[in-house]
């Protein structure tokens, strides 16, 4: 049975939030794979308003278009002070991602700092079908 002190608006704190837009450039090669790492993430709880840390983690192969670095970091430093759980961060960070570059295929994980003692690792993934 659900913990009845988190709501649905916990649940989806963050998610209808306008963020900035990834910019994406012109790909000119074919059959390699893109990882990028941003290690300094940060997000706040929707419940306790307590800050969140964690690395985001992209891997991403291209098809036509590729993600441009610095709209990237703007994109998740947006992040820094919006409630939102750390599941909802990985899945939107994926369909931004997606909708983005249309890569051939797509992971994002994130591995956040312990709260609690537990340490949290979320990976979604997608494949263009």
């Amino acid at each position: 049975m659900p913990n009845r002190s988190y709501t649905k608006s916990h649940a989806k704190a963050g998610l209808d939030v306008r963020l900035p837009d990834i910019d994406c450039w012109e790909n000119s090669f074919s059959g390699y794979d893109i990882e990028l790492s941003f290690p300094e993430f940060t997000s706040v709880c929707p419940k306790t308003g307590l800050p969140d840390f964690g690395i985001i983690t992209i891997r991403y192969c291209p098809d036509k278009l590729c993600l441009e670095t610095k709209s990237l970091k703007l994109y998740l430093n947006s992040f820094r002070n919006l409630g939102i759980f750390t599941e909802n961060i990985v899945n939107r960070i994926l369909d931004s991602v997606v909708k983005c570059a249309k890569p051939k295929w797509a992971e994002v994980e994130g591995e956040f700092a312990p709260r609690g003692g537990i340490e949290a690792r979320i990976v979604k993934k997608y494949k263009r079908k």
